[in-house]
């Protein structure tokens, strides 16, 4: 009985197709092989990082709310080990959005628990750690290592230490 030349899968002389992946199936000797399925290859391991660069890993550590997603992957990348200026990047996204964190988690249950709604401390510091980021993001996107204040010092030393 011949396998199909796609998939590998058992099919009939009379099938026009194959069931399994679907390809059309030909005339036996053009569309057929009578040799055994192959196995399939494993995952060869290969670095599902190979094809990104720094710059563009730098770029991703600023996307908000999940940046720190593609800061984590950097920091523990072994691609990116010897790569300062992402590494940077990365800590600094991580310490924003750890601001972030603090506001949504500190400031804003406070501010829902005062008895003054009108003034609302934390939609102002949520726009200011979103807009800090989209402004990171398009400095990093220009090449540009900028530092921000206090939270930049600390991205410096920490992406310095290994």
């Amino acid at each position: 009985m011949p396998f199909c030349t796609q998939c590998g899968n058992q099919v009939a002389d009379v099938d026009a197709f194959c069931a399994k992946c679907g390809k059309a199936q030909t005339a036996p000797g053009a569309g057929f092989s009578n040799a055994p399925p192959r196995p399939r290859q494993p995952f060869s391991g290969s670095d599902p990082l190979a094809n990104l660069s720094p710059h563009v890993a730098s770029i991703l550590c600023y996307i908000p709310t999940v940046g720190w997603i593609f800061a984590v992957i950097v920091l523990a990348s072994q691609k990116f080990k010897q790569e300062h200026i992402a590494r940077f990047h990365a800590f600094q996204g991580l310490y924003l959005f750890a601001i972030w964190l603090m506001v949504q988690w500190v400031v804003h249950p406070i501010m829902i628990a005062s008895s003054n709604n009108s003034i609302r401390i934390d939609r102002g510091l949520e726009g200011l750690v979103v807009g800090v980021s989209i402004f990171m993001l398009i400095k990093a996107s220009q090449g540009d290592a900028y530092v921000l204040p206090i939270i930049g010092e600390l991205a410096q030393r920490s992406a310095n230490e290994q």
